[in-house]
């Protein structure tokens, strides 16, 4: 199964223009059905009250998803690499096609700025188990800065 991932481009916006702080912010990642493959749109699409398609409430999820734990940033040879904890639904059942990475700082979807986007590249399935993202070793995303 091919993953892919991509920053909203407004998002890194909304990091410049000091909306978002990986660190103290609430940071959540919902997760998505298939239908919302076909919606995606990663340079206008900027608030989570755009996101269609989450995976519905009950069997084990949430509507807004999981808070990120154990967030980490550090830089290192022109480098930002922003982190944390994997991330688990423990006994659910559910069906996604890819997660959304945004900040609930505020509470409220128009103005909880979108980060990521991360298509699973197939519905991944959990029954009655354990739904897990385990990000990848060099972090949930990491941005190159040109010398």
């Amino acid at each position: 199964m091919a993953v892919t991932a991509e920053l909203f481009t407004k998002g890194m916006l909304a990091l410049v223009n000091k909306e978002i702080d990986w660190n103290s912010d609430a940071i959540r990642v919902a997760l998505v059905t298939v239908d919302y493959v076909a919606d995606y749109n990663q340079d206008a699409q900027d608030y989570f009250d755009d996101i269609t398609h989450e995976v519905a409430a009950g069997g084990g999820y949430n509507a807004g998803g999981e808070l990120l734990t154990v967030k980490t940033q550090t830089t290192a040879a022109h480098v930002l690499t922003c982190s944390a904890a994997t991330l688990t639904w423990p006994g659910s059942t559910i069906t996604a096609r890819g997660a959304i990475i945004y900040d609930n700082q505020t509470g409220v979807p128009a103005t909880s700025p979108l980060i990521g986007f991360v298509d699973f590249g197939a519905d991944v399935v959990s029954t009655a188990g354990d739904f897990t993202i385990t990000w990848h070793v060099n972090g949930i995303f990491t941005i190159t800065v040109a010398s």
